[in-house]
């Protein structure tokens, strides 16, 4: 089964972070462009023709972040979109990162594949 088609499990204190090596295993069972970043989060960086189009992506995350219970850091700007992703209560990775990271991946191809809503809106 995909990443992308596993439910996020919330997150409990006491639970311990994944180990770096585990992380590492998983994130290459992810699109290229996720890595860790220097505090252990998974993070990417998906680019935009503009700002209007970052924002429907940043929307479409913000959903299923909501419907997954489980929420990203989002960072919104001019013809791009950083998301970071960890499990705050325990302040590192879980395998629900990975999945949320994925769903994330999900969205955006969808949006390139995708009529534009606006005209002369391309991803």
């Amino acid at each position: 089964m995909d990443l992308a088609d596993q439910k996020c499990v919330p997150g409990r204190r006491g639970v311990p972070p994944m180990e770096r090596a585990k992380a590492v295993e998983m994130l290459n069972l992810l699109a290229s462009g996720w890595s860790l970043n220097r505090d252990g989060h998974l993070e990417r960086l998906y680019q935009f023709k503009n700002f209007a189009q970052a924002l429907a992506f940043v929307n479409k995350i913000g959903a299923v972040a909501e419907a997954e219970d489980h929420h990203p850091d989002i960072y919104l700007a001019w013809g791009k979109c950083r998301v970071e992703i960890w499990t705050h209560v325990i302040n590192g990775l879980t395998e629900s990162d990975f999945y949320l990271a994925a769903k994330s991946d999900r969205e955006f191809n969808r949006c390139r594949v995708k009529q534009p809503l606006i005209p002369g809106w391309q991803v």
